[in-house]
């Protein structure tokens, strides 16, 4: 994996912006719970302010259609979001039946880990995100990390300003010599915390590049990836412009995408020209 390239990108490349997919969550408000089609602004701007992309949505999209989709991004954001993993995808039961889920979230996310890793599209997870792709592969979840004795809170509390909620609130330890401490310019960085689950078995082919205090794994790669494919638990979107680390990361994805959006374009001027005469003149 090549997270961040020295080489800088071809002068022929496309006049056009990556083009980022982000999966919608679903859910139901107001007083008839309506069903909708949600995805955080935060999440979108990130992707257009940090990584210099087009953020996307493929609303309803199901996972038989996800060959076909992907073909047309250049990468995959995976949010964060109210909602948690459903245990059964882990072989566990609810434990409090009174969080939010979001199933038809997980038939398309947790198939779409695996298909941009066979099909070395760029994959960055955040928060639930990054729960997903060790999901995915094979590993589980803390349903409650602060239930789990010797592991910290690491929810954000009640009531607080958004400007206190996604700052600063404990250290992490970056593996030595990862993209993430390049990232970070060391092996050290505070980070903000607002999840109430986290990894509990790591996912085989994972390899952990971040830690709290208290142990629990924070950031991951997935080994043998092609392509950018990392994950951290916490939020770098949030105002990632003005935080080096995070806007850092958000570069390097948007490094990523431009290289697969310029295979992208090679392979598509590589096409013959439909109705071309053939060689014989017929």
């Amino acid at each position: 994996m090549n997270p961040n390239p020295a080489a800088s990108a071809p002068s022929s490349a496309p006049a056009t912006p990556p083009l980022v997919w982000l999966p919608a969550d679903h859910r139901q408000l107001g007083p008839n719970a309506m069903p909708y089609l949600l995805l955080g602004d935060k999440y979108a701007r990130a992707v257009k302010v940090g990584a210099q992309a087009q953020p996307v949505l493929f609303p309803l999209a199901e996972a038989a259609q996800m060959g076909a989709l992907l073909a047309l991004v250049d990468g995959v954001l995976l949010t964060g979001s109210p909602s948690n993993v459903h245990p059964a995808h882990f072989d566990e039961d609810v434990h409090d039946p009174t969080l939010p889920l979001d199933p038809e979230r997980d038939a398309l996310t947790l198939a779409l880990v695996r298909a941009c890793i066979a099909q070395q599209v760029p994959l960055l997870g955040i928060c639930r995100g990054f729960q997903e792709i060790n999901v995915a592969l094979g590993g589980s979840l803390h349903q409650t990390v602060h239930a789990v004795p010797g592991l910290m809170d690491h929810r954000d509390p009640d009531g607080l300003p958004l400007e206190q909620q996604y700052g600063p609130s404990h250290p992490v330890r970056l593996a030595e010599g990862s993209a993430l401490a390049q990232w970070a310019g060391g092996t050290q960085a505070m980070v903000n915390s607002l999840h109430g689950q986290g990894i509990g078995r790591l996912a085989p082919g994972v390899r952990a590049l971040a830690w709290a205090e208290d142990g629990l794994v924070e950031a991951i790669e997935v080994q043998g990836a092609t392509e950018f494919a990392y994950a951290v638990q916490w939020h770098p979107e949030w105002r990632c412009e003005q935080n080096p680390f995070y806007a850092a990361t958000f570069h390097a994805f948007g490094q990523a995408l431009r290289r697969r959006q310029q295979r992208r374009w090679q392979a598509h001027r590589a096409q013959p020209t439909t109705g071309a005469p053939s060689a014989t003149g017929a």
